[in-house]
């Protein structure tokens, strides 16, 4: 399935991973997604900087591992789905249809992908590439109707005959900024569908259109906005356009405190190497333009 030249101890040393590893159990795929999250931003910056993504497995482990960029969904899951190969993971693809506020439905294509695990007979549902506060820390283990506590809230998996999604319950914003309250960023909704998605295979052909699709389509939201987030153990902090946030899950007080601000054009490389130790190759055009997207 995978090939090249590529270097499982280099991806360790990327996500800060020093082992042992005794073998493909859960304790070490929990310990492994969660430093995914937290080493690897969720980011389409290429496309804003004039650069091609593509479904090339090398490409992306050069991209990720080599260069200290992070990637969105179809770069880090794929990466991923080497890295469980490679450490003798019973793994699979999966391919899911991301919720649509706007059409109060899901989207009609499968545009994001995920991984299957099984791991002493119980199915786990990995996700380390979609930010922001869906972003998940750990494996889900895959039965409907379980509540399964994160510290970004309370994620669950439903199964709806056939077609399964992943809904989580949040906690009530804290802005601090006055000028943000009624930011389109901010998350209002307590309980929200993320993605649905089905137990069919996948392969890596299956995302090529829609890879391409992504980031060209004058409509998607990833030509109409540059997104870089990553997990912190506090909560997480991302750069959408010019607006920089940090957020703190605060569970204690059931409020998760958003700190918001804008930045110069000046400013986003400033932002993108301390905050996400990113330092791009081409220069980047922020772009921060209609589709719905919430922290």
């Amino acid at each position: 399935m995978f090939h090249g030249k590529m270097d499982l101890t280099q991806y360790f040393k990327r996500i800060g991973f020093a082992g042992p590893f005794q073998g493909p159990d859960l304790a070490t795929l929990k310990l492994i997604h969660k430093l995914h999250v937290m080493s690897i931003p969720f980011e389409n910056l290429s496309i804003h900087c004039g650069e091609k993504i593509t479904m090339d497995l090398e490409v992306i482990f050069n991209k990720i591992v080599n260069q200290s960029r992070g990637g969105w969904c179809l770069e880090n899951n794929f990466l991923f789905a080497w890295v469980l190969q490679k450490m003798g993971y019973n793994s699979t693809i999966l391919g899911s249809r991301v919720f649509n506020s706007s059409l109060n439905d899901f989207g009609p294509v499968e545009s994001h992908l995920i991984n299957k695990v099984v791991i002493d007979g119980k199915d786990y549902i990995t996700d380390v590439s979609f930010g922001v506060s869906s972003q998940l820390w750990e494996p889900l283990e895959l039965v409907s109707g379980k509540d399964q506590i994160q510290e970004a809230g309370v994620f669950r998996l439903l199964d709806k005959g056939g077609l399964w999604v992943f809904e989580k319950t949040g906690r009530k914003p804290e802005v601090l900024n006055p000028a943000f309250v009624k930011s389109r960023l901010v998350n209002k909704e307590l309980t929200k569908p993320i993605y649905g998605f089905t137990l069919e295979p996948r392969v890596q052909d299956h995302f090529t259109e829609i890879c391409q699709s992504l980031q060209t389509d004058p409509t998607s939201l990833f030509t109409n906005k540059s997104i870089c987030s990553l997990q912190t153990p506090t909560g997480f902090k991302a750069l959408v356009g010019w607006t920089y946030s940090e957020v703190t899950y605060r569970p204690d007080k059931n409020v998760d405190i958003y700190d918001m601000h804008d930045i110069t054009n000046d400013e986003v490389e400033k932002i993108l190497c301390e905050e996400f130790n990113i330092r791009l190759s081409n220069k980047m055009q922020p772009r921060d333009k209609t589709p719905a997207y919430t922290l």
